[in-house]
């Protein structure tokens, strides 16, 4: 096992390797490094295609960046529901006690009614909070 992991990690092939990892797709694909030889016909020394096969899929640090920044946007623009949720919550609490108030023996009906607005109103609170985090963490 030491003999083919030495055998893989050679330092040409890690040279390489990282040469290509390193360097923009459209990079390594548009510009061919070619040698001429003795006969005129060019040889390529490392084929576009097997760079590509070796790097794989990577963006650059430019997109992932602005990528993670409208992440970052799109979950703080979902987070301002929740907000919302809590003024709804004040709201169906504060109406609680001007009904109360108003009308005494109305206690028990108006209690009822106060939790269902609390909990459709704290239910949205939490849909914000869920999507914030599906932008986060899901995409």
């Amino acid at each position: 096992m030491y003999a083919c992991a030495k055998f893989v990690s050679t330092p040409a092939l890690v040279r390489a390797g990282s040469r290509a990892l390193y360097r923009p797709l459209s990079a390594s694909v548009l510009s061919r490094p070619e040698l001429k030889t003795e006969s005129g016909v060019a040889v390529i020394p490392q084929s576009p295609l097997t760079q590509v096969i070796l790097r794989g899929f990577q963006t650059s640090a430019v997109s992932r960046d602005i990528d993670t920044a409208a992440k970052f946007i799109g979950a703080g623009a979902a987070t301002v529901g929740v907000a919302g949720s809590g003024a709804g919550i004040g709201t169906v609490f504060g109406s609680l006690i001007i009904g109360y108030a108003r009308n005494p023996s109305l206690k028990q009906q108006l209690f009822s009614y106060a939790i269902l607005g609390f909990a459709l109103s704290e239910a949205m609170g939490l849909f914000c909070l869920m999507v914030a985090f599906l932008i986060l963490f899901a995409m």
